[in-house]
């Protein structure tokens, strides 16, 4: 059970380290590392850290870690001097991923809040822009190329180039880049691409700017975080049936 416990401990570091803001915990010396156990042990001390800052970053203050009741388990638990038992001590760390779903919660909530009011912002001063259409459900779009091919309807499948940014200009997807055009359903994207994709004719080049509710909305997406406003460059390439 020690064991089980340990490495429970050690995968809940290592999980949250690809999540790593920068920064050391540690204001004394800086110890010379001469084995490989002494790098295993900085190295381990400092998974934990970056653990523990996440969970404070994302949640805030509240759920900042006690460090002397932390150094003070480590210390009463290397001396075999524990207050809890092992059960009690596993079962307190259990709610460690309640804890952090909590944070994580806050923090979401947090951000989709601010986002929503930047993106009624952007999306507000976007639509005055020369050459910016808006539609009925809030899909503002501009054409950049029209082209002469055919129109795809909602079950058409299409062949496009495309590149997604958020509104601060962060690139979180495209097409381009990868040099290979995506393939798929016009009606198994977001809401916004299903609507924009109809506006179009094969060889066009659109730039949509589409709101939460027509993207991922408050649960966001990988590399978008929620309530984001999202803009689009798209080249309707082909209509493959």
């Amino acid at each position: 059970m020690k064991k089980l416990l340990f490495f429970m401990i050690i995968s809940v570091a290592i999980l949250l380290l690809g999540c790593d803001k920068g920064g050391s915990m540690s204001g004394g010396k800086s110890l010379p590392m001469n084995s490989q156990m002494d790098s295993i042990s900085y190295a381990f001390g400092l998974s934990v850290a970056k653990s523990m800052n996440q969970i404070k970053e994302d949640g805030g203050e509240e759920y900042a870690i006690n460090m002397d009741l932390f150094n003070n388990g480590i210390e009463e638990g290397m001396g075999e001097k524990a207050r809890l038992t092992e059960t009690q001590t596993q079962t307190t760390m259990m709610g460690l991923s309640k804890v952090m779903q909590a944070a994580a919660q806050k923090k979401a909530a947090k951000e989709g809040a601010e986002n929503l009011i930047a993106g009624q912002q952007f999306l507000a001063e976007n639509a005055k822009k020369e050459g910016v259409k808006t539609t009925a459900s809030g899909l503002q779009y501009k054409v950049l190329k029209e082209g002469k091919g055919a129109t795809p309807t909602a079950e058409s499948k299409v062949s496009v180039h495309y590149t997604g940014k958020l509104i601060d200009g962060k690139v979180f997807d495209s097409s381009v880049e990868r040099g290979q055009p995506a393939q798929f359903s016009v009606n198994q994207v977001i809401k916004g691409w299903t609507e924009g994709l109809q506006l179009m004719k094969v060889g066009s080049k659109y730039e949509f700017t589409i709101p939460a509710e027509l993207a991922y909305g408050q649960g966001g997406q990988r590399g978008i975080p929620p309530n984001s406003v999202l803009v689009f460059e798209v080249e309707l390439l082909d209509i493959l049936k």
